[in-house]
């Protein structure tokens, strides 16, 4: 593995890393006072943000996209984490990948605009009664005649409220084979395209999230909606091949990010460190300060070394469940003792909003709950290990 990066990716993190702090940064601010993005911010950036090139880059180059491999994405996505992320994830899209899985004209539909930037997509899994465990989901989708007809809620879905559809999962049957709990049926489960209008669907507003302030999430409400079969992605009760299939780096995405957040806190503590006098010397040459910086960084390296590791086995076709998901528990547990420790070294300023380093503590914890909670990630683990003895 050469851990040094090409002319390309130097050219990438230092081109994103300047569109965030130049363009993105200045309005953290205001999204964290407001709680909200104005229309007209979004689509300024949004035209800055594909002006350099950096909107929708996770997508492959034949359809409009950067064309970036997995292991430059995630350069890409850690200089992303850095800034507020509302801003940058809904001022420099990623529309998600499992768009690449559907017809060709599913993708006239809703791939190519959202590439574009006149689209938005969300997707929509999790209900109020199933979180981790996505086989015990109760919302359904009921054949009738030609069409389907989709019941239930949905619930935390991610920015549903800009989105013009989503793509949502729906139980549409049962098959033999045990479920999370080892006894009876299990569900099958197929995914579909909803339009925003369609009939049947609502969207609600959602919750106040502690973390993420812009980024909000909505309720997803469905009362006898009728979709054709057009609507289906993938093949029918196949809906879990699918998401295994494209959201597999989503995991590595989440930890991306956290890295970006970490280094930023961390450069935060290191100068005040260096600038911060108490009794009569910088606090930086007090042990208990300096012992703090040196597990901050050796942490930070750690789990940026597990998360390119894996964005490397990606591209290399050797990755595995085990090593998504050590990447991701270790980022995420990461970033809350960064930030945790950043505000500690800062004392009471840490908490103060004039740094962004309450931002960064607050926004740290939901890291550990979605895309899988960390529990979720040491079973897979745990399980791995287990497995290779017979276990």
């Amino acid at each position: 593995m050469n851990f040094g990066l090409t002319e390309e990716q130097q050219l990438i993190v230092d081109t994103t890393r300047a569109f965030v702090e130049n363009e993105l940064y200045p309005h953290e601010a205001e999204v964290e006072r407001t709680e909200h993005l104005r229309p007209e911010l979004i689509r300024e950036l949004q035209a800055k943000a594909i002006a350099a090139g950096l909107y929708a880059a996770n997508m492959p180059a034949e359809v409009g996209g950067a064309g970036l491999d997995t292991l430059t994405w995630l350069l890409y996505e850690k200089e992303l984490g850095r800034a507020n992320y509302a801003l940058h994830w809904t001022c420099v899209a990623r529309p998600s990948n499992i768009l690449l899985a559907g017809t060709d004209e599913q993708k006239e539909r809703y791939l190519y605009p959202c590439i574009r930037g006149e689209k938005w997509d969300c997707l929509a899994m999790t209900e109020p009664g199933a979180g981790s465990d996505l086989r015990g989901m109760r919302a359904t989708a009921v054949p009738d005649g030609p069409d389907w007809v989709l019941n239930g809620t949905k619930h935390f879905i991610s920015h549903a409220d800009i989105a013009d559809f989503a793509i949502v999962f729906m139980a549409s049957g049962e098959e033999d084979g045990p479920n999370a709990s080892g006894r009876g049926k299990r569900k099958k489960i197929t995914a579909f395209f909803v339009d925003k209008g369609t009939p049947g669907f609502a969207v609600r507003d959602g919750y106040r999230n502690v973390s993420h302030r812009g980024y909000t999430n909505s309720i997803l409400e469905f009362d006898d909606c009728r979709l054709p079969a057009s609507q289906v992605l993938g093949e029918v009760h196949r809906g879990f091949e699918v998401a295994n299939s494209w959201l597999g780096a989503t995991r590595l995405q989440v930890a991306a990010t956290c890295l970006g957040r970490a280094e930023r806190a961390l450069g935060h503590a290191i100068s005040y460190a260096a600038e911060r006098q108490q009794f009569g010397q910088k606090i930086g040459k007090f042990q208990g300060v300096s012992f703090k910086l040196a597990d901050m960084a050796t942490e930070l390296k750690a789990a940026e070394l597990m998360v390119l590791e894996a964005g490397w086995k990606y591209d290399a076709g050797t990755v595995t469940d085990q090593d998504m998901a050590m990447a991701k528990l270790k980022a995420t547990e990461m970033l809350a003792f960064v930030a945790d420790e950043a505000i500690q070294i800062h004392g009471g300023m840490g908490l103060m909003d004039d740094l962004p380093l309450e931002r960064i503590w607050r926004d740290a914890r939901v890291e550990r709950i979605w895309e899988g909670t960390s529990e979720i990630q040491r079973h897979i683990i745990s399980r791995a290990l287990l497995r290779a003895v017979g276990g």
